[in-house]
This record gives structure tokens, sequence and C-alpha cells, in this order.
């Protein structure tokens, strides 16, 4: 059976820089005794406005603390132990605490690339010193894409994450200041120091790989003339809750983004199961709130995840949740997802190391994978023995004991940002584009990629073991290991 091996975020990275369902009833007395204060979820019908569900929080002692009119969905805070029963009634269709739902995020050890490296000048056509070690960038047609179209400063990218530092010389100039907040808490805060990193430099990485400046230090973006919004939703102590996810997605949809990047999943199940009674109201809301910002205009991408598994053939899952003790979960079907990545219309991207090859730590399943695109593997080169540094992806870094700087992470983390940039190109290229033109765009332009025959592993000697990242193949020109194939931001612009 497959051991989901969930890591979020920049997981699968030995290499980086750096529930229940309310039940019907009246009005309940609110419990007297008090409890730990606990965040909730709580859905209105489909369609219906929020007030019957506020009134009915209010009387069951607890207290909204941001209400999404627009989809039906309240976040709400309550030390009322009792507080799923007692708001239970009409105008409340369902209610979840997301208490244990936050999924820890995962750093690797960091590798960083000196000051005097970045400033050093060379005869790339791009001017960024750096570029030489992006082997990525030529890779996705970047040099030919920016001949043609570096990006519009009018397309904005929702980079749903740890933050961005703003004071980066590579991202500095980049940041939509005014579009930026923390949704920490499922409430947002645009001071610029809520919505900078406090712990974690993913973000920074994500956002110089989407746009870092053509400026003649670091590096380069795949899309440097458009603009980053940084919308915190990974807190303090590295976990992304569902309330911050579904404040992320309002924020980019009522803020005028054309894209958010997705490198992380929404709570501690590798499969977020809509059947399942503690699960169901976490899908509904965030589904509801994909939705509407589908709705308003906004394209979603995600990162299929570093587990090595077959999001198209799930049989079970025994390593979830990974915040708390595992439980085995056997004959699963359909109705569990992998959130945000398999949520409908959202552009699920799988990940290839310097050859073009599927990564070894990369999900997969046909069917499910729309784009891949560079995300790194250390181990091709060794069989799995060691890591390669310079094989994973190169951007911004920020760390509260260097400060800003440049290095290595891989991951669909960091796929995930490179088809967000070349969406970014394309909706540039070609203003007008809805979220499913844009996305239909994306994967008619992109380089298809062939299955391998047979068993495909590139790291049998890993201490794991030599069978640990076996997969199989599925599908002809559109596969479950390259969906559409490898994005090309050239082919996106010309």
């Amino acid at each position: 059976m497959k051991n989901l091996r969930r890591k979020t975020l920049a997981a699968a990275s030995a290499v980086t820089l750096g529930v229940g369902l309310a039940v019907t009833g009246g009005l309940a007395p609110a419990a007297s005794a008090a409890g730990p204060d606990t965040t909730f979820l709580v859905l209105a019908p489909q369609g219906a406005t929020t007030d019957k569900a506020a009134a009915r929080v209010a009387a069951a002692n607890g207290t909204v603390v941001a209400s999404y009119d627009q989809i039906g969905v309240l976040v709400v805070r309550s030390t009322n132990p009792e507080f799923v029963t007692d708001v239970a009634g009409a105008g409340v269709e369902s209610v979840a605490s997301t208490a244990g739902l936050g999924t820890a995020l995962e750093e690797g050890e960091t590798l960083e690339v000196s000051a005097a490296e970045a400033a050093n000048t060379t005869a790339d056509p791009t001017k960024e010193p750096l570029f030489g070690q992006q082997w990525d960038m030529p890779m996705i047609g970047v040099p030919q894409a920016h001949a043609v179209n570096a990006g519009s400063a009018d397309v904005v990218v929702g980079v749903l994450d740890s933050g961005i530092s703003s004071s980066h010389p590579d991202l500095a100039t980049q940041i939509a200041k005014d579009k930026s907040t923390s949704c920490i808490g499922g409430v947002t805060d645009t001071t610029e120091a809520a919505w900078n990193p406090t712990t974690s430099d993913h973000g920074t990485h994500v956002a110089g790989t989407i746009a870092a400046a053509v400026n003649g230090v670091g590096v380069t973006g795949v899309a440097p003339g458009v603009k980053v919004a940084a919308v915190k939703v990974v807190n303090d102590d590295g976990y992304i809750f569902p309330e911050a996810a579904v404040c992320g997605f309002m924020w980019a949809a009522e803020h005028g983004m054309e894209l958010t990047n997705n490198s992380y999943y929404i709570d501690p199940w590798e499969l977020n199961c809509r059947n399942d009674a503690r699960q169901r109201p976490v899908w509904q809301a965030v589904q509801r709130a994909i939705r509407y910002s589908q709705s308003k205009g906004v394209l979603h991408v995600a990162s299929a995840g570093n587990s090595n598994y077959d999001l198209a053939h799930k049989l079970d899952d025994d390593g979830s949740p990974n915040n708390g003790t595992p439980e085995e979960r056997e004959n699963l079907t359909n109705a569990c997802l992998d959130l945000p990545a398999e949520a409908p219309g959202v552009v699920t991207v799988s990940a290839v190391g310097p050859t073009g090859a599927k990564s070894y730590y990369s999900s997969y399943g046909q069917g499910v994978i729309d784009v891949t695109a560079p995300g790194g593997d250390t181990r091709f080169r060794t069989q799995g023995v060691r890591s390669t540094l310079t094989d994973a992806i190169l951007s911004t870094t920020w760390s509260r004991a260097n400060g800003n700087g440049w290095g290595y992470k891989q991951g669909t983390s960091m796929s995930g940002p490179h088809a967000t940039g070349v969406a970014a190109l394309a909706a540039s290229a070609h203003p007008g584009l809805n979220p499913g033109q844009l996305a239909a765009l994306l994967e008619r332009t992109s380089v298809s990629q062939s299955c391998p025959e047979g068993v495909y592993n590139p790291v049998p000697l890993i201490p794991s073991g030599p069978n640990a990242y076996d997969a199989t193949c599925s599908g002809g020109e559109r596969n479950g290991f390259y969906g559409a194939g490898i994005v090309n931001a050239y082919n996106a612009v010309k």
C-alpha cells in the first residue's frame, strides 16, 4: 500500500534554500463552561445570506471574525465546547472546527548564493548575474519570450503563501503593495509588516520564480513585467488553515487578480474526502471560494504534491493526518480529492528536473495533471545516492538570520510558479481571456512529453529503498506524468 509522504509547500525538498456536519434543531442554550478558543467555518445554505447564520453564531456564544457573504461563509471564533451543536439549525447548512486542520510547513537545508555572485555581471542577454544557474528558464523558452513580451504591469498574480520580502532587491519593485494582505486567521491585515515573511522564505522563493526583476541583480523571473501580490496564508508556526485559504481566494477575487499561485495544501489530509463528515464543510467552503473567484476572472494554479502518488488511482491513505496520529483509510474513491490541486478549474502542475523527465518525488495522474514545469530533481544524477543541489530551482530567498538572498529549493511548489509565470505572460500578450480560455492556452502552447516505458524510477539507489519511487505513466500525447506537456513561455506569447 502507498504511504503518502505528504509534504507541504516546498516538500519533497531535501534541497531547499534557505468536523462534523451541523444537525438540525432549535436554538440551544450556550454552554456555560469555557473551552479553548477555537476557529470554525460556518456555512449558510448555498445561495442564502449569512444573516440567520450570524444570529445563531451569536446565540451560541461565537464571534464572527470574517464574513464572506458572497459565498455564505463565516469565520467564527468561540470558547463554547458545544458550539457545533448549539449553532445548528435554520440558516446553518454545516459547521466545522478548523482546529488541527493546519498543515505544517517543512523546510529543508539551506544553500545560499553569495552576494558577490549575485552582483557579478555576465554576458547573458537577460543581463542577470545568476541567469547561468537558472537552467529552468531556457528549458521553458523564457529568453525568447522576453524578446516578445516580458509581462504587463496590469497583470497581478496573487502568491498565496508565507509572505514576500518587500525589501528584496529582486522583488521590491515587483510587489503590488496595494493588493497585498495577510489572511492569517481568515482575517485580512494589509499592513506591510503583516504580509512580509516572518518564519519562512517559501513565498519569497515562489514570487522570485514568477516575477523577479530584470535589473542587473540576482535572477530573472518568468514574467518580470507583471506584478505579484503577497497573500499570506501560512502562519508563524508554519500552518495553513482552511479559513486562511478561503480568505486568500476571496481577496484575489475582489482585488482584480488574474492569477493565483497555490503551492500548499489546505488541511492535514493528503486527500480531502467530501463523503467524510469531518472534512465536507471544509471542502464546501473552499470550493465556494474558488468558484466565486473564478467567476471574477481569477485562474488558480496549484502544485500536484510531492508524494509520488497516483492521484488518478486513489486506493488508500495511511499517512494522514500528518499533524497527528495517522489513520488507515482504505478503499478511497474519487470523492477524495487533493485540495486545492484537484478542485474543478484549477490548473494542476507536476514537476520535472533538468532532463525534462518527471522529478522522482512528483505526484502524477492521468486526467489530473494539466501541465508540467521545472521543479528540480537533485537525485537523478546519482540515481538517488546523494543530492546535487544545483539541479534544484534558484530563486530569491529571505531569512531572519541573513536577510535577503538567493538560493535553491525543489518541489512541485517550484514547478507551480513556473506555470503561473507562463500563464501571466500569456495573459499579458493576450488580454481579455477568461480563466478557462487562459488555462486552455497554457495547455495548448505546452510541449508534449511522452510517457517513459514500463515502471519509472530514476532513483533506485535512494536510501529509502530501491522501489520507493516506482511510478507508471499512462496516456498518450496527454498523459499522467506531464499532462499536456512542459509549459513554454515563448509559445504562450508569440
